[in-house]
């Protein structure tokens, strides 16, 4: 766990979240950062020119990293109405299960990586992250 700013959850809540979503004897660097790092990393690596909330680098099957945007996570997490643990722990498990080759770029994959991010989150104490409650 590397956090480079302040308000994010702890490292230790950060590493439960990984590891409900992770394979058994994943090795992964999961790291905070502010949204000039952020952007920086979308456009070097997705060629988007902005900061988003999450990206996830697989290296193989079980080694990766997941990079999470403070700012951007906070911002959305206010806009929609959760506490800034429950969105992370989403961010997390999505990052977790894209470095485990799930995607959502069709809607029938979409739809499966949602019922795991959902199970995942339930198993977390979590609601249903697409629901308005």
């Amino acid at each position: 766990m590397q956090r480079v700013v302040r308000g994010a959850p702890a490292a230790a809540r950060l590493r439960a979240f990984a590891l409900a979503a992770a394979r058994p004897g994943a090795a992964v660097t999961v790291r905070v950062v502010g949204a000039a790092e952020a952007r920086l990393l979308n456009r070097t690596f997705r060629r988007r020119d902005y900061a988003t909330n999450v990206l996830s680098f697989s290296y193989s099957a079980l080694h990766g990293d997941i990079v999470l945007c403070h700012p951007v996570i906070a911002r959305e997490a206010r806009a929609q109405g959760k506490t800034l643990a429950a969105h992370y722990a989403h961010l997390v498990v999505h990052g977790m299960l894209h470095l485990r080759g799930r995607d959502h770029a069709r809607a029938a994959a979409a739809r499966r990586m949602e019922r795991a991010e959902i199970a995942v989150l339930r198993r977390l104490g979590f609601g249903n992250p697409y629901t308005v409650e």
